[in-house]
This record gives C-alpha cells, sequence and structure tokens, in this order.
C-alpha cells in the first residue's frame, strides 16, 4: 500500500525581542569516533531480517497516514517515541527502512547490552552510562556529534524504560531536553507506538508521527521538557482514539504480517472457497 505523504514546513524562528535574550546555543566539543559506524550492505540485510520477523508476529505494522514527514530538507531529525514493549526498536528500523530510506541513522543503547549484541554498532547503535554524569555528557556529545550530519537521524525511546501506552501523564528522561536545547537547528519528530488486537489472531502494531518541533524555538530546559512530553502525550492520545475506533482506513501499511487463524478453521475456509469458485482471503475484514 502507499502511503501518502504531507509536506512538513517549518515555522520560521520567532523574531527577537528586546524583553528577551537571544538563545545561545553551545557547539559541542567532539571526539574521534563519536559518529557511530554505519554500513549500508549491513543495514540493508539487518532491516531485511527485521520486516521478515514483524511478518511472522503481526497482522500488520501500519503507520497513521496523516503526520508522515515527506521530506525534512536536509535538517537533523531527532525521532523520540514512547516506550511500550520490547517490540519498539524493530519497528523504529521498519519505519526507518520504507519512510527515511536516504538517510543514515543512530540510536542510544545501555553500554552492557551493546557489547552482548556487537553487530549493532554497525547500524549506528552507540553505547550510553545510563544514571551517571560521564554517561550523560557523553550522549550529549555524541548525539549533537552525528545531528551535525546533514543525512543523519538519531532515534530514541525517549521514556528511558519500558511503560505502558496508557500512562499519562507522560514523563521523559530530561536528557532529550537538554539535547533539543543545544541543538543550534533541526527538527524534533515525536513518534508514538502502541498495539492493538483487532480482528485478527496476531495483533496490530500501530505507529503515528506528531507535529514536527523546530528545535530553534526551544528556549531553555524547562521549557524543552514540557513541549517534548506534551507533544509526545498528544501524539499517544491520537494513536490511542484511532487504535479504539480500528480504524484501518486512516493507516498505510509498513509490514503485511500474518492472516488468518491457521489449522482445520482456515483448511475448511480454504475448501468452501475452493468449491464456490472464489479466492481464498484469510483476513477478517480489517484489511
Amino acid at each position: 500500500m502507499t502511503l501518502t505523504q504531507t509536506q512538513i514546513d517549518l515555522p520560521a524562528p520567532a523574531p527577537p525581542q528586546t524583553a528577551r535574550p537571544p538563545v545561545v546555543r553551545r557547539a559541542p566539543r567532539t571526539e574521534p569516533g563519536d559518529v557511530p559506524a554505519f554500513s549500508p550492505r549491513v543495514w540493508q540485510v539487518f532491516s531485511w531480517y527485521v520486516r521478515r520477523y514483524l511478518r511472522r508476529h503481526f497482522h500488520a505494522v501500519r503507520i497513521a497516514r496523516d503526520g508522515v514527514p515527506q521530506t525534512l530538507d536536509g535538517l537533523p531529525v531527532v525521532v523520540y517515541m514512547n516506550h511500550p514493549s520490547w517490540w519498539d526498536p524493530m519497528l523504529a528500523i521498519a519505519a526507518a527502512d520504507v519512510l527515511f530510506a536516504g538517510r543514515r541513522h543512530a540510536a542510544p543503547m545501555d553500554a552492557d547490552a551493546l557489547a552482548k549484541y556487537r553487530i549493532f554498532e554497525k547500524i549506528g547503535v552507540f553505547g550510553i552510562e545510563p544514571g551517571t554524569t560521564r554517561g550523560a555528557a557523553r550522549f550529549l556529545r555524541r548525539s549533537l556529534s552525528i545531528l551535525a550530519q546533514p543525512d543523519h537521524m538519531l532515534w530514541i525511546t525517549a521514556e528511558g524504560r519500558f511503560t505502558d501506552a496508557r500512562t499519562r501523564p507522560v514523563r521523559l528522561r530530561p536528557g532529550l531536553a537538554h539535547l533539543a536545547r543545544r541543538m543550534d537547528r533541526g527538527v524534533l519528530l515525536p513518534l508514538a507506538i502502541e498495539y492493538a488486537f483487532w480482528n485478527e489472531r496476531s495483533p496490530e502494531a500501530l505507529l503515528r508521527f506528531g507535529e514536527p518541533i523546530d528545535a530553534r524555538r526551544l528556549r531553555d530546559v524547562a521549557g524543552a521538557q514540557h513541549r517534548l512530553e506534551t507533544s509526545l502525550e498528544q501524539t499517544m492520545n491520537d494513536l490511542a482514539a484511532m487504535s479504539l475506533r480500528r480504524e484501518a482506513d486512516r493507516f498505510g501499511t509498513l509490514v503485511d504480517g500474518v492472516t488468518g487463524v491457521g489449522g482445520v478453521y482456515d483448511l475448511w475456509r480454504r475448501l468452501r472457497a475452493a468449491a464456490h469458485g472464489r479466492r481464498f482471503d484469510g483476513s477478517h475484514g480489517l484489511g
């Protein structure tokens, strides 16, 4: 299914006001190796494997048609998402591969966990040390170095731990706001993720992008934190409403997955379809 994509037009920066001093962005101190390695060949193989794996476990991976960005004109982009499930990074890889094929991608991961999966370092994953001052400083430095590359995108599960998609209010780890405050240009893009059972044996994986946030409009860390949290929460609320109404026609399909029940039940349906000269369709009515 072809996705209907919309152009994102970023608002012009607000004119300076005499009552408020201009925002001063500190240039990051970079070190060799700050930008993680990215192998297009390894990415191609790994993203193919991820889509295949998702097909086996979901009826479909769907993304809301409205809000899908068509182009971001070479701007650095941070996609920040909620974190309801172990599946979230796989959905991010599928979305990155389909919607942002011309980009190189990066994502932070706990350094201890990354040590067990070194292959991830070939697709832009870099290690962080959560909960430490040194780790926070290194996260900011490396993230800003990545975002200085015009073709790179950074993907972050910003809640920092598994959190149910219905939990309100949404609370994000403060590192994202500190990062946003230090960006001299670029976009922060909220991404809501939810999982639902509709009419099929296998679940639906649902995604929705929210309104882009111009980093130039974020003048302080506290304000950035509030804006980022409320924007993601609104995006999650919008996605939840679509999920409750089972509005399949408002979604495009990133990955087609498992359809039907299988076993004796689907065998009987196949035989009935053949007896009536019809093509067998294992779905149950939501595409």
